[in-house]
């Protein structure tokens, strides 16, 4: 389990293309400092294991569904990426729960600067409309985010000038695709209520 707050903005070093799955290597020294073979670190969202490691970088398998159903198929060498390692159970939760498990992808559709922040139109897919609300959190590209509005197939955030430093979207624009994962509260309400009006 993560909590969306990338420690980490790691880079693709190598890339080893296998057809049905593919083999990363990631720059990110923070993350594999205290690493272990079979780890867990989400990679711009998705929950991926580590399979080696040294100082400054780490291996990790990627499976034809993660790469069809994610952005992570579309990362190069030199591609920046957001890190974050799981959470520990003393750990505090300074976003929300994010399980690594990418909901869709969606691309960035607009960018708006603002004195210090700048706001960020994405595409919101049909099949997750009814789970993102004004004020509710979703995770984009791994980041945990307060959604600024919505809209029937559009939402914004909002960003402070960390996240765009420290983050892929600093960077991302428009037409770019981005991973999503809404709350999984809200997920479970949905199939709680369901059950009870059966």
């Amino acid at each position: 389990m993560f909590t969306g707050i990338v420690e980490e903005l790691g880079e693709i070093v190598e890339l080893d293309d296998r057809g049905e799955s593919a083999v990363l290597r990631i720059r990110g020294p923070l993350v594999v400092s205290d690493a272990s073979h079979g780890a867990s670190i989400a990679v711009n969202g998705v929950c991926l294991t580590v399979t080696d490691h040294d100082a400054k970088t780490f291996a990790v398998d990627v499976m034809a569904e993660t790469l069809n159903h994610s952005s992570l198929g579309d990362l190069v060498p030199g591609s920046r990426v957001n890190l974050e390692r799981a959470m520990a159970a003393n750990g505090r939760f300074g976003g929300h729960i994010v399980q690594g498990h990418v909901d869709g992808t969606a691309r960035i559709v607009a960018r708006t600067p603002g004195q210090d922040w700048e706001v960020v139109g994405i595409e919101l897919p049909a099949g997750l409309a009814r789970y993102v609300v004004h004020k509710g959190s979703i995770t984009v590209d791994g980041i945990s985010l307060t959604v600024s509005a919505v809209t029937d197939d559009t939402f914004e955030v909002s960003l402070i000038p960390t996240t765009l430093a420290l983050t892929t979207l600093g960077t991302k624009q428009p037409g770019e695709t981005v991973n999503l994962e809404v709350d999984v509260l809200a997920k479970y309400l949905e199939k709680q209520i369901a059950a009870r009006d059966l």
